[in-house]
């Protein structure tokens, strides 16, 4: 997994511009996976699980479309997986908004910036990791336990 920048305008690519909000660019993982290990499907599941897809242009206290929920694609497969998941939840009612996550063609992915690889393991005493990250973190390997321990046991 690679954190980085995609959606936006190519010729303005680093944190403190992404960060403005002015660049069009989402701040992304990019994530690699073997599909023997870890299925689209699994992994959208995980993405819906961790983050409020109902929020506009923001992620918890983060405000700016940098924030913005969304999924890139890299094929058609990978496109009707992606809405036919947001509809399935939508159709469910799984949450009380509507979804606002954005599913669209993916853009040329840049990496962030070295020290964003790996924030939480390298900074755990950070506040926002603390207070932020540690409890999602927390919320996920308890929820996808068996899926974790799956997969690296392959």
């Amino acid at each position: 997994m690679y954190p980085g920048y995609a959606g936006g305008d190519e010729n303005r690519v680093s944190y403190k511009e992404v960060c403005s909000g002015t660049t069009g660019h989402a701040e992304v993982a990019r994530i690699e996976f073997d599909d023997e290990l870890v299925s689209f499907s699994q992994l959208l599941e995980m993405f819906w699980f961790v983050h409020d897809p109902t929020q506009l242009n923001r992620q918890g206290n983060d405000i700016g479309t940098q924030y913005r929920s969304v999924v890139f694609y890299h094929d058609d497969e990978q496109k009707r997986l992606s809405e036919a998941y947001k509809q399935r939840l939508t159709d469910e009612k799984v949450w009380e908004k509507p979804i606002v996550t954005e599913i669209s063609p993916a853009p040329t992915f840049f990496k962030a910036e070295d020290y964003h690889h790996n924030y939480f393991e390298n900074n755990p005493q950070n506040g926002y990791c603390q207070a932020v990250v540690r409890p999602k973190v927390e919320k996920f390997k308890k929820v996808f336990a068996e899926k974790l321990q799956t997969t690296s046991s392959k």
